[in-house]
C-alpha cells in the first residue's frame, strides 16, 4: 500500500506551555503566521515565538483579544471597543482607536492592514499614519447577526474581499455563508458554503500568473447534495484572455461527517495545493489547477479551530479547541505521485504534479507516454511531456531522438521545436543551451542569444561561450561569467580593453595568474591598457600585486612620464610611510622634467605627505615655485630669503602661510617685510588682522610703531577693534585715529566701545585739546564724568557744547550739567535758557531735589509751569509745582482737590507739618493708596467724622478691617469706639447707598461685631428707613441672630416677610444651629399660599417641611400626620423613603402606592425579602408594572407569588408577555427548594438541564432523563445519572451513562461515583455497552480494561488483544501491575513497543517469562543496561538457553562486558559461555580472545590456541608468552616462543627454542629477525654445541643476512670448511654478478660531435641570458648531476648491502636457491637435529 501522501505532526502543545484550556478557543487564540501564537489569559497575555524553540512570553495585559502582525513584533489589543496597537521591539503604542460598535472578528489581512468586523460592517485599518479606520463595505443580509464570522480574506491584488460566517440552520445542520466583494465596483455577491481562500498560481502556457478564489460550496436548500469545491479566477484583464475556469468537483464526505462541515480553508503557495479542514477533523487536499481531490484523511479528534500557511516550506499549521495541539500538515513529496497512481489510478493528475512539482515516482510514466507520442510523430506534445517531467526525460538522449527526426518539408525541424518548448515552459541545462546555439549562430540570430541569455533561458557553460566567442566577445563574456569560467573571462576583457576590470574581477573570484609578463607585453603595445591593469594590480584588495617601484621604473624606462605619474598615484593614495622615497620620486620627476605645474596639482591635493620636504623645496625654488618652496621649509632663513619675492606670490598666500609659523618667526618675518618699503604693507595689514590673537597686539603695534606705519596701525587696529577686548587696542585706535583726523571713527569707539580704560582716554583727550571735543563728550557721558566734562567745556567757553551735549546727547543728564553750573556760578539766564532748550526731556525729580538742596527751587517754577501749560501729566513735575504752590501759599486746597496728577504720597507728608486737614486732602486723594496715613493723621488730630464718612463711601472691607479689627497690643480702643459711634449715629443714617449700607453691614460682620451689628440693622430694617424692606438686610437680621442669638429667629420670623426662606431654613436646620422647629416653621409658612403663589413651590416646601420632619426630626408619626393633611404625592414619596431607610417597609409600601411611586423598587424589594412581606409586596409591584417594565419587578414579582405558592397567577403570569430574568429567579426558586415554582419557570424557557435538576428533587426520575435527553449536555447527563443511581433505578442510569461516559473528561467521576456506591457489576456493564456507540473514545476502551483488571480479570487479556490500538497503554499497565497481571502488562508493553519495561516484569517476576517473547524483546530495549541484567537473569535462572540468548543480542551487546561479566560470574561462566565466545571471536575483540585462549590453555588445546592466536591478534601476547613459557607441555612452549617470535622478541624466542632444541625454529626466528648480530651468536652457539649441521643449514637458511667474514673466521676456527664453502661460492657468484651490472650500466656511448656540442652550448647558456645573472632562472648555479648510484662492496667484506636495494637472487644452475637458500645437493642431509 502506498504511503501517505501528507506528513502529519503534532509541533508542540500549547497547554505544555502553561496556556489554560479556557483560553484555546476561536477568538482568544490567534495565529496570524507561522512566527508567533497569542493566547489572551484572564490576567496576561501569552505569547508563543515559533521561531525561537517556542519560547514562550507573557505580558500583564488585560484584554479581549489579540493578535501579533504577521512579520512584525506588533501587536493589537481590543477591550470592548477599543483598539491598541503597540509595536514591541521599541515598547510603544503606535496607534489607539473607539470603535462606533463591537467588533465581532479581527484578523490582520497583510502586515500593514488589519481588518475589522463589526455586527453591520467591515472596515480596514492601516497600520501607516495616524488615520482611523475606514469601512471597506456593509455586511450582506445574508450575513446577519445571527451570523459567526469566521474568516476574511483580502486577495493580494488588495481589490477583492471574501467574508464567511456560520449559522444554525433547521435540523441541527450548520449552514456557511460568504460575501464575496469587489472593492474597485463596490459590489458583492452572496456565496452559500463555510470557507474560502484566495491564492496566485502560475498556468502553463501563460505568462501572467492567474489570481483565484477557491471556496466550499454547500447549499442550503439542497441538503441532499454533496458540497463542492469551486476555483475561480478574478481580476483578469479580458484583454490577455479568458479566465482560468474548472469545473466544481463534489467533495467526497465520508459516512460519518454527514453534519461536518469546513472551519477552515488554507492555501500551501509553495506547491499551490489547498488543505481543507472540518469541524470533526478531517483534512482534505486539492489540487489548485484541476480542483481535483488528492487525499482525505481525519487526522484528529478535536476541532482545529485557526490555520495558517507557512510559505518556506508548505506546511499548513492548525490549533485544536481546548487541548491546544499545534498539527503540522505538509506535503509527502516522495509519496504523493505514487499514491496518485497506486490508489487514486489518476495518470493524468500524477503526470501533472509530477511535471509541476518535479516530484518523483511518474519517470516510467512519463518515458512511456514521451516513447508513445515520439512513436507517433507527435513531435509537439512529446516535446510538452519532456518539459512537464521535469528533469527525468530532459537527456542528451531525447535530444539525439529529436535530431534524428526527419524535418517536414517547410516546417520547423523537431528538435527546434522541442528547443521550444523547452524555452516556454522554462530554463535549459547545459547540454540543450549548446545544441540550441549552434544552429542559432549559424544563422547569425545573435539578438535571439542575447535575448535568452537575459531572460536566463540558457545554462551557461563554457562550451557555450567558446560557441559564442568568434561571433560576440560581450556575450561570450556574460556566458564565461555566469560560468565562473575566469581564464577565459579574463581574455574577453583583455579583447574588449577593458583593461581595469581584469584585477577587480580576478581579485573577487580568487583567480590567480602571471600579471608581470601581461604588464610588460602592454607596456609597449598599449601604454594606457597597461596603465589601467597597472592601477587595478596596485588597487587590489589585500595589497598590491606587483611591486610598485620596479613597475614604476619600468615606466619610465619607457619614457612615460604621464603613465608614471598616474600610476604612482594610484598606488600611493594610502600615503604610507614606506612609500616616502616614490612620493619624493614622484614630484621629483616632474619638477625636474618639466612638469612643475602637476607637482603643484598634486601637493595641492595634500594626499602625498612622507616625501623629502627640504629636498623637494629646494627643487620648487629652482622652479620658481615661490609658494611651494615657502611651504616646505622651516627654517626661518632660508623662508626670508623666497620671500623676498613676496610681491610674486598671492596675498591670499601669504597670509595663510602665516599660520603655519610660530609667534617669533611670524614677528621676525613682519619687520622683515615691512623693513622692505611700503608695498609690503597691505598684506602686513591683512596678516596682522588674522593673526592678531596668535601674535599679540602689543607686539604688532610695535612693528607698526617702529616703521612709523601709523596709517597701516589704523587700519589693522580699524579692522580687530570690533571684535577686540583688548583696551590697549581699543585705546590705540583711538589715539591713532585722532592722529590721522579721524575724528568720527574716534567718536565712534568712544560712544560705542565698552573696552577702553575711560579714564586713560580721558585723560588723553583732555589733553590733546581736539577742536571737535565730541570724542572728550561720549566719554564722559558714558562713564559719568558729566561734572569733569561740564568743568571742561565751560572753562573752555566752549558753552554751545554744553547747550549741544544737554539738548542732543544726554537731556537725562541735565540735572548734574545744571548742579555743576550752579556751583560754577554761572548765570541763571544761560541755566534758564538750558533747561528752556532741554524742555520736557529733563528729568524732574532729580532736577528739584538739586534745586532744592541749594535751595534754588524758585527758579524752576517758570520752567515747571512751561511744562504743565504744555499738557505735561507727569507726577514729578506736578508734585514740585505743589510744593512751590503750598510754599507760597497760593491757594494749595484748591490745587490739592482739582490737580489730578500729583502725587499724594509726595504732598501728604509735605503738608503734614504745615496743615493737617490739607494732608487729609492730599492722602483722600490718593483714592485708597494712602489709607493707612490718612487713618494715622485721622486718629492723631481726631479728624473721626471725616474718617467716618471716607470710610461709608469708600466701601473697602480691607480698610473697614483696619479700624475696626482690634489686634492684640492694641490700646486705641477709645478711638475705635469713637469711630464707631460716629459711624452709626451719622455716617450711616444719612447715606442713601444701599451699597454702602450694605458694605458697612459686611464690615461689621466681618470684624466679628454681632450686638453692634444687630443694633445697627434693627435701626435701619425695624424702626422704618428706605430699607426697611430689603431682602438682604432681613436676611442678615436673621442670621446675626441664628449666630448671636437664637432666642430672637423665631420672633423675626414672624415679624419679617422678605426673606429667603430656603436658604434660612437649611441654615437653621444646619448641624451647626439644630434650630428644626424654626426651619419647620419657614417651611409652613411659606408653603401657604399668601407667600407662594406657584403650586410646584408650594410642594416643594411642604416636601422640604417634612423632610425635616423625618431627616432630622426623626418623626415619622408627626411626618405621617402631616402627609396626610398635605395629601400630595411627593410628600408621600418622601415619607415612604424615610419610612423605607427606617426599615419600616409594610408602613413604606403604603405611602408608596399612596405616592405612585416606584422609583425605589430596587430597595423596596430587598427590604421586603428581608423582612418576608412577600403577599404585601405584590400590590406594590403590580402598582409599579403599570409605569414601568423593569427585569427585576418582574423577577421580584415572580419571586413574591413563589414564595405564597401562587402558583397559579405565577404560571399565568410567565405565560403571558414580561421582562423578567426568568433563569436567574429559577435558579433561585430552585437553590431555595422551591421546586414547584421553578419546574414552571424552567419550562417556560426550555431550560432542561436545570428542569431535569427538579425532577430529580421531586423524584421525578423518567421526566429527568426526557429532559437531559432535550437537554443533551454533560452536566445534566450526569446529574440525572447520579441521581437515578441513588435511587436503584440503574436502567435509567445507564442510558444517561452512556451519555456522560463519551466524554473523556468525566469517565473518571462516573467510575469513582459508582466505585463509592459499590455497583461495581453495573459499572462493568455500563461500560461494555459503552463499545458499542458510535462516538466510543479511547478513554471507554481503556476505563474499561482498568475496571476489567479490578472486577473480571479473566476478561483483560482478551480485551487488550482485541481493542489495544484503542487503548491507553500506559494506564491499562499500570492496573494490570496493581492487580498483579503480569501477563496482560507484558503484553501490552510490548505492543507498545516498550520493550524494557515488559523485560524488568519478566525478569521480576518468574510466572510472566517466556523465552520466545523475552528473545523477541531484549534486542528492542532502548536501555542497553537491560541486556546485561539479561545476560545475569539467563546465567542465574535459565543458563541452558544461555547460548541462545547470547545469539540473539549478539549485535547489540558490548562482548568485552559480556566477558567481564561472565568472570565475576565465576569460571563455570566462562566454560558455559565458550560457545558464545567462539561465535563472537570473529570481532577480533582483546577479553574475548584473553578469555578463549585461557579456556585453550586449561583444555591444553594447543591447536586450537595455535589457529586463535594466528587469526586473532588482539590480546595481551607478552602476557600469553610468559604464561606458557613455563608449561608443562611443549607444544605451549613452543607457541610461547612463536609468540615471541611474532612479537619480534627475537632473543626471548631463541632462548626458549634453544631450551627445547628446536634448532628449526631457532633458525627460523633469526632469519626473521633479519638481525645479523642476533644470527652471528646462534652460529657461534652451533659451533660451541658442535652442531655441524645446524651451522650449515643457519648459513643456508641465513644467506642474506650473514656477513662473509664472519663465516669465514668460525670455519676457519672450527674446521669447518666443507660447511662454509657452498656459502662462498654463492657469495662469489652474486658478487661477480653484480659487478657485471655495474659495468654495463655505467659505460659511456659515443654520440656525434653536433650532439655534443648542443649539450656544450645548453651548460654553457645555464648562467643566464648573455652571462647575466636573472631572477628567474633558478635560485642555483648548474653543474652536473650527483651520481646516481655507486659500486657495492658488500660482497668482499668491507660493509652490508645497501639498505633498501632488493636483495639480488643467482640463477638456479649457480649453487643458490632464489629465495637465499642453498640447493638440495649444496648440503649433506642433516639428521638428529629436531629439524
Amino acid at each position: 500500500m502506498a504511503s501517505p501522501p501528507i506528513i502529519f505532526s503534532e509541533a508542540l502543545n500549547l497547554q505544555q506551555l502553561g496556556v489554560p484550556e479556557g483560553s484555546i478557543k476561536h477568538g482568544m487564540t490567534a495565529m496570524e503566521s507561522d512566527k508567533w501564537i497569542v493566547c489572551v489569559e484572564p490576567t496576561q497575555v501569552t505569547m508563543v515565538d515559533l521561531r525561537n524553540g517556542a519560547q514562550v512570553t507573557r505580558r500583564p495585559i488585560q484584554a479581549e483579544a489579540a493578535i501579533m502582525n504577521p512579520e512584525q513584533n506588533i501587536l493589537a489589543l481590543r477591550s470592548g471597543t477599543t483598539l491598541q496597537i503597540f509595536n514591541l521591539d521599541a515598547k510603544s503604542k503606535l496607534k489607539s482607536h473607539n470603535m462606533p460598535e463591537p467588533i465581532v472578528f479581527w484578523k490582520w489581512t497583510s502586515p500593514t492592514n488589519l481588518a475589522l468586523v463589526t455586527g453591520t460592517s467591515v472596515y480596514h485599518w492601516a497600520l501607516e499614519g495616524a488615520g482611523a479606520p475606514v469601512k471597506v463595505f456593509d455586511r450582506h443580509p445574508t450575513l446577519g447577526p445571527n451570523t459567526q464570522i469566521i474568516n476574511y480574506r483580502v486577495s493580494p491584488d488588495n481589490k477583492w474581499c471574501v467574508l464567511g460566517g456560520i449559522s444554525a440552520g433547521a435540523g441541527g445542520v450548520v449552514n456557511g455563508n460568504m460575501q464575496l466583494f469587489n472593492i474597485e465596483r463596490k459590489l458583492s455577491q452572496p456565496l452559500q458554503g463555510h470557507a474560502a481562500a484566495f491564492a496566485t498560481i502560475k498556468i502553463r502556457g501563460r505568462d501572467d500568473p492567474a489570481q483565484i478564489l477557491v471556496f466550499h460550496e454547500k447549499k442550503a436548500e439542497a441538503p441532499g447534495e454533496p458540497p463542492k469545491f469551486h476555483i475561480k479566477e478574478i481580476g483578469r484583464d479580458p484583454s490577455k484572455g479568458p479566465p482560468h475556469a474548472v469545473a466544481p468537483v463534489p467533495i467526497p464526505v465520508p459516512a460519518d461527517g454527514a453534519a461536518d462541515f469546513p472551519v477552515s480553508l488554507a492555501v500551501d503557495p509553495k506547491n499551490e495545493l489547498a488543505f481543507l479542514l472540518t469541524k470533526m477533523g478531517y483534512t482534505y487536499m486539492f489540487d489548485c489547477h484541476s480542483g481535483k481531490v488528492m487525499y482525505r484523511q481525519r487526522v484528529t479528534q478535536e476541532t482545529v479551530f485557526v490555520t495558517c500557511p507557512q510559505p518556506s516550506t508548505g506546511a499548513i499549521f492548525g490549533i485544536t479547541v481546548r487541548r491546544g495541539s499545534v498539527l503540522r500538515i505538509q506535503l509527502n513529496a516522495q509519496a504523493v505521485v505514487p499514491y496518485i497512481v497506486q490508489t487514486l489510478r489518476d495518470t493524468q493528475l500524477a503526470l501533472q504534479i509530477a511535471g509541476r512539482l518535479n516530484l518523483p515516482g511518474a519517470e516510467n510514466l512519463f518515458a512511456a507516454e514521451f516513447e508513445r507520442l515520439i512513436s507517433s510523430g507527435q513531435v509537439a506534445e512529446a516535446a510538452k511531456v519532456v518539459a512537464a517531467s521535469g528533469n527525468a526525460l530532459r537527456t542528451p538522449a531525447t535530444i539525439a531522438r529529436f535530431q534524428q527526426m526527419p524535418a517536414e518539408p517547410n516546417a520547423v525541424p523537431p528538435v527546434l521545436q522541442y528547443f521550444s518548448t523547452l524555452l516556454e515552459s522554462g530554463r535549459l541545462n547545459e547540454q540543450e543551451s549548446i545544441e540550441v546555439a549552434k544552429p542559432v549562430l549559424q544563422q547569425r540570430r545573435l539578438p535571439l542569444m542575447e535575448k535568452w541569455l537575459k531572460d536566463d533561458k540558457l545554462q551557461a557553460s563554457e562550451a557555450l561561450g567558446d560557441l559564442i566567442m568568434p561571433h560576440d566577445v560581450g556575450m561570450a563574456l556574460s556566458v564565461y561569467l555566469r560560468a565562473e569560467v575566469h581564464g577565459k573571462a579574463i581574455q574577453c576583457f583583455v579583447q574588449r580593453g577593458e583593461y581595469d576590470k581584469i584585477v577587480p574581477y580576478s581579485t573577487s573570484v580568487g583567480f590567480k595568474m602571471d600579471y608581470s609578463n601581461m604588464l610588460s607585453q602592454l607596456l609597449f603595445n598599449n601604454p594606457q591598457g597597461a596603465l589601467d591593469l597597472a592601477k587595478g594590480l596596485v588597487s587590489a584588495d589585500g595589497g598590491p600585486l606587483i611591486d610598485i617601484q620596479q613597475t614604476a621604473e619600468a615606466f619610465l624606462s619607457s619614457n612615460r612620464i604621464q603613465e608614471t605619474t598616474a600610476f604612482l598615484l594610484e598606488a600611493l593614495k594610502d600615503n604610507k610611510q614606506e612609500h616616502a622615497y616614490l612620493q619624493t620620486k614622484l614630484l621629483e620627476i616632474n619638477l625636474i622634467g618639466g612638469a612643475p605645474q602637476v607637482a603643484d596639482a598634486i601637493m595641492q591635493q595634500g594626499l602625498l605627505t612622507h616625501y623629502d620636504r627640504p629636498h623637494i623645496a629646494k627643487l620648487c625654488e629652482r622652479a620658481g615655485m615661490w609658494q611651494r618652496a615657502a611651504e616646505h621649509f622651516t627654517d626661518i632663513a632660508d623662508i626670508k630669503r623666497v620671500f623676498k619675492n613676496s610681491h610674486q606670490m598671492s596675498s591670499e598666500f601669504v597670509v595663510s602661510f602665516f599660520g603655519t609659523l610660530n609667534r617669533e618667526q611670524s614677528i621676525s618675518l613682519l619687520k622683515d617685510m615691512m623693513s622692505k618699503g611700503p608695498q609690503n604693507m597691505q598684506v602686513c595689514v591683512e596678516v596682522a588682522k588674522k593673526y592678531h590673537e596668535e601674535l599679540g597686539s602689543g607686539a604688532l603695534v610695535e612693528v607698526f610703531e617702529q616703521n612709523r606705519a601709523t596709517e597701516g596701525l589704523y587700519y589693522y587696529l580699524g579692522a580687530i577693534v570690533n571684535f577686540s577686548e583688548d583696551s590697549f587696542v581699543h585705546f590705540k585706535y583711538i589715539q591713532s585715529s585722532c592722529m590721522l583726523g579721524q575724528f568720527k571713527e574716534a567718536e565712534r569707539v568712544c560712544r560705542d566701545s565698552n573696552i577702553y580704560d575711560p579714564e586713560e582716554v580721558k585723560a588723553y583727550l583732555k589733553g590733546a585739546k581736539l577742536p571737535d571735543p565730541r570724542p572728550l563728550i561720549h566719554v564722559c557721558d558714558r562713564f559719568d564724568f558729566v561734572d569733569e566734562l561740564t568743568e571742561y567745556l565751560y572753562l573752555n567757553s566752549l558753552l554751545q557744547y554744553i547747550e549741544v551735549y544737554v539738548t542732543k546727547v544726554s537731556p537725562t543728564k541735565t540735572p548734574q550739567v545744571v548742579g555743576k553750573l550752579f556751583d560754577l556760578g554761572a548765570n541763571e539766564d544761560f541755566i534758564k535758557r538750558i533747561l528752556m532748550a532741554v524742555g520736557t526731556a529733563c528729568p524732574v525729580d532729580e532736577l528739584v531735589e538739586i534745586a532744592e538742596t541749594r535751595n534754588r527751587l524758585r527758579l524752576l517754577q517758570p520752567w515747571l509751569e512751561a511744562r504743565v501749560a504744555t499738557g505735561s501729566t507727569e507726577p514729578p513735575t506736578h508734585n514740585a509745582l505743589g510744593k512751590i504752590y503750598i510754599t507760597l501759599n497760593r491757594d494749595p486746597k484748591s490745587f490739592l482737590l482739582n490737580n489730578m496728577f500729583y502725587e499724594p504720597k509726595v504732598l501728604g507728608p509735605y503738608c503734614e507739618s504745615l496743615d493737617p486737614q490739607l494732608a487729609f486732602i492730599a492722602y483722600k486723594k490718593g483714592a485708597g493708596e494712602c489709607d493707612d496715613d490718612l487713618i494715622k493723621i485721622s486718629q492723631t488730630h481726631g479728624l473721626y467724622r471725616d474718617l467716618a464718612q471716607y470710610l461709608v463711601e469708600r466701601q473697602d472691607m480691607e480698610l473697614w478691617a483696619k479700624v475696626l479689627t482690634k489686634e492684640e497690643g492694641d490700646d486705641k480702643e477709645s478711638s475705635r469706639r469713637q469711630l464707631i459711634d460716629q459711624i452709626v449715629e451719622w455716617a450711616l443714617p444719612e447715606s442713601t447707598s444701599a451699597d454702602e449700607v450694605s458694605c458697612t453691614v459686611k464690615a461689621f460682620m466681618a470684624a466679628d461685631m454681632p450686638g453692634e451689628l444687630i443694633s445697627l440693622l434693627e435701626r435701619i430694617v425695624l424702626q422704618g428707613s428706605d430699607f426697611s424692606d430689603n431682602k438682604n438686610l432681613q436676611n442678615l437680621l436673621i442670621l446675626t441672630a441664628i449666630r448671636a442669638d437664637t432666642t430672637r429667629v423665631a420672633g423675626y420670623i414672624d415679624q419679617l416677610d422678605n426673606f429667603d426662606a430656603k436658604d434660612i431654613a437649611l441654615i437653621c436646620v444646619s448641624d451647626t444651629h439644630n434650630l428644626f422647629e424654626e426651619g419647620f416653621s419657614i417651611y409652613t409658612k411659606f408653603s401657604k399660599p399668601e407667600f407662594t403663589q406657584d403650586k410646584d413651590d408650594q410642594i416643594e416646601m411642604q416636601v422640604l417641611a417634612i423632610g425635616v420632619l423625618v431627616d432630622f426630626m426623626k418623626d415619622l408619626d408627626r411626618a405621617k400626620t402631616y402627609a396626610t393633611q398635605c395629601d400630595e404625592k411627593p410628600v408621600w414619596s418622601k415619607l415612604g423613603k424615610a419610612q423605607l431607610d427606617g426599615k419600616f417597609p409594610a408602613d413604606a409600601i403604603e405611602s408608596f402606592i399612596n405616592a405612585e411611586d416606584a422609583s425605589e423598587y430596587v430597595k423596596v424589594c430587598a427590604e421586603s425579602n428581608e423582612a418576608e412581606i412577600w403577599a404585601e409586596l405584590i400590590p406594590y409591584l403590580k402598582m409599579a408594572r403599570k409605569s414601568m417594565q423593569e427585569n427585576l419587578i418582574d423577577t421580584e414579582l415572580i419571586y413574591a407569588y413563589a414564595k405564597t405558592n401562587n402558583l397559579t397567577e405565577l404560571e399565568q403570569f410567565v405565560s403571558g408577555p414580561n421582562v423578567a430574568n426568568i433563569q436567574s429567579i429559577g435558579d433561585r426558586c430552585f437553590s431555595e427548594g422551591l421546586y414547584h415554582a421553578a419546574k414552571l419557570l424552567f419550562i417556560s424557557i426550555n431550560n432542561n438541564s436545570k428542569l431535569a435538576l427538579c425532577h430529580i428533587h421531586l423524584e421525578e426520575y423518567r421526566e429527568a432523563v426526557a429532559a437531559a435527553q432535550k437537554a443533551n449536555n454533560v452536566s445534566t447527563w450526569k446529574h440525572v445519572c447520579f441521581a437515578c443511581l441513588r435511587a436503584d433505578e440503574f436502567r435509567l442510569a445507564s442510558t444517561c451513562g452512556l451519555e456522560v461516559i463519551k466524554y473523556p473528561d468525566h469517565v473518571d467521576e462516573v467510575v469513582s461515583y459508582y466505585s463509592d456506591l459499590g455497583h461495581f457489576t453495573h459499572l462493568v456493564s455500563l461500560f461494555e455497552q459503552g463499545l458499542g456507540l458510535d462516538d466510543a473514545h479511547i478513554g471507554i476502551f481503556t476505563e474499561l480494561g482498568v475496571l476489567y483488571t479490578k472486577h473480571v480479570p479473566e476478561k483483560i487479556m482478551e480485551h487488550c488483544k482485541v481493542f489495544f490500538s484503542k487503548l491507553n497503554v500506559s494506564k491499562v499497565v499500570r492496573a494490570c501491575e496493581r492487580a498483579r497481571l503480569w501477563d496482560p502488562a507484558v503484553y501490552l508493553y510490548m505492543h507498545d513497543k516498550q520493550h524494557d519495561s515488559a523485560l524488568k516484569i519478566m525478569m521480576e517476576r518468574a510466572n510472566s517469562w517466556d523465552n520466545d517473547l523475552f528473545l523477541d524483546s531484549v534486542t528492542k530495549v532502548r536501555n542497553n543496561e537491560l541486556m546485561y541484567k539479561a545476560v545475569s537473569y539467563y546465567l542465574t535462572m535459565h543458563p541452558e538457553l544461555f547460548t541462545r540468548l547470547m545469539e540473539v543480542m549478539e549485535e547489540n551487546i558490548d562482548h568485552s562486558r559480556v566477558v567481564s561479566q561472565l568472570r565475576r560470574t565465576g569460571d563455570w561462566a566462562l566454560q558455559l559461555g565458550q560457545t558464545y565466545l567462539k561465535s563472537v571471536q570473529k570481532f577480533n575483540l582483546s577479553p574475548v580472545n584473553e578469555a578463549l585462549n585461557e579456556l585453550f590453555v586449561e583444555d591444553e588445546d594447543y591447536e586450537a590456541l595455535r589457529k586463535s592466536i594466528d587469526s586473532f591478534n588482539n590480546f595481551n601476547m607478552i602476557a600469553l608468552a610468559s604464561k606458557l613459557a613455563t608449561h608443562e607441555l611443549l607444544e605451549f612452549r613452543r607457541i610461547s616462543a612463536y609468540v615471541y617470535r611474532c612479537n619480534k622478541k627475537w632473543s626471548q624466542s631463541i632462548d626458549l627454542s634453544k631450551n627445547d632444541r628446536m634448532w628449526k625454529d631457532c633458525i627460523d626466528t633469526a632469519n626473521e629477525s633479519e638481525d645479523p648480530e642476533i644470527i652471528e651468536n646462534l652460529l657461534r652457539f652451533f659451533c660451541d654445541s658442535s652442531e655441524k649441521e645446524c651451522f650449515a643449514a643457519a648459513l643456508y637458511t641465513c644467506f642474506s643476512h650473514v656477513n662473509p667474514d664472519v663465516v669465514l673466521e668460525l670455519g676457519w676456527l672450527n674446521g669447518y670448511h666443507h660447511y662454509i664453502m657452498p656459502f662462498f661460492i654463492q657469495t662469489f657468484r652474486r658478487t661477480h654478478k653484480r659487478l657485471a651490472d655495474l659495468e654495463k650500466r655505467t659505460e659511456v656511448k659515443q654520440e656525434d660531435e653536433a650532439q655534443q656540442d648542443a649539450i656544450a652550448g645548453t651548460y654553457g647558456n645555464l648562467s643566464g641570458f648573455g652571462g647575466v645573472l636573472m631572477l628567474e632562472n633558478g635560485g642555483g648555479m648548474g653543474g652536473m648531476p650527483a651520481p646516481q648510484g655507486g659500486i657495492d662492496m658488500s660482497g668482499f667484506g668491507v660493509g652490508g648491502m645497501p639498505q633498501g636495494m632488493p636483495p639480488q637472487g643467482m640463477p638456479q644452475g649457480m649453487g643458490m636457491m632464489p629465495n637465499g637458500g642453498m640447493p638440495n645437493g649444496g648440503m649433506p642431509q642433516m639428521g638428529g637435529m629436531g629439524m
